[in-house]
């Protein structure tokens, strides 16, 4: 069985997931546990995250670990892999899912903010991906899961950082999953859109872009739902809602419309 199927059923799999302590990553968490799979949540928030995983293990009745880390430092992430996999056991499934975004425009944004935000939603989960990858790809077995952006596929105005770092994020992915598929290893990309989480507490100073998207924000746990239900499967990408992803066609065949589009009632910054 090829290694990734092996993965459908995720009893007493190691799953390590980045930004577990809150939003999606703390929903996905909680999904996985109902299949029974180990948790191993990582984070900055090492009290929020150990609550997280403390409901982790009341789901699955199994074990589960909180590793407190920030992935905008390397050296950070190399010890915790080393360590879950000395500890707890092999890595069957990355869940990247640590990340923020900050809503300004090009010309105002502070670049240290734009430093920092490639260096935790790109090259952090790209550090994160190889050390947990080098030791999946001994085993011929594993999956990894990067959550980008539907931002990664149509930009709009007040996103052109975060969405820049998204579309790097996507564009990797798309080169690992070729380089990874002979190793037995899988890659899926989300891209969701508006979530309903703490994520544009920080995104959004004004507070005003969640109440505008409202009626097409997502549920962070049907999202989770549909990642975890993808574990195990061929499925390369999974973009929500579906409508975004027609969008996302439309905009590669009609791209001036897509401009105007973008601009005017996709725009809700």
């Amino acid at each position: 069985m090829t290694g990734y199927k092996q993965l459908k059923d995720l009893t007493n799999r190691v799953v390590l997931i980045t930004g577990a302590s809150s939003g999606l990553g703390e929903q996905v968490a909680y999904q996985v546990a109902k299949q029974g799979a180990i948790v191993v949540g990582c984070a900055r928030r090492k009290d929020k995250l150990e609550k997280v995983m403390a409901v982790c293990r009341a789901i699955s009745g199994r074990l589960a670990y909180a590793y407190q880390l920030d992935v905008s430092h390397p050296h950070q992430i190399e010890k915790v892999i080393d360590e879950v996999e000395a500890n707890v056991g092999p890595i069957d499934v990355l869940i990247n899912d640590a990340g923020f975004g900050f809503m300004r425009q090009a010309l105002d944004f502070r670049m240290d903010i734009a430093e920092r935000m490639f260096r935790v939603n790109v090259l952090g989960l790209m550090y994160v991906t190889k050390y947990t990858a080098l030791y999946m790809a001994k085993r011929k077995r594993g999956m990894i899961i990067n959550v980008a952006s539907i931002g990664g596929k149509i930009a709009t105005p007040k996103s052109s950082i975060y969405s820049a770092t998204k579309a790097a994020v996507i564009a990797y992915s798309n080169a690992l999953r070729l380089e990874l598929k002979p190793l037995g290893i899988a890659v899926l990309t989300v891209n969701p859109g508006p979530i309903r989480t703490a994520f544009f507490e920080i995104a959004d100073e004004t507070g005003e872009y969640i109440d505008r998207v409202k009626k097409m924000s997502l549920n962070p746990e049907i999202v989770a739902e549909k990642i975890v239900k993808a574990i195990g499967t061929r499925k390369r990408e999974l973009n929500l809602p579906y409508y975004m992803e027609l969008a996302h066609h439309g905009y590669q065949m009609f791209p001036w419309l897509g401009d105007h589009l973008a601009g005017g009632i996709f725009n809700k910054k």
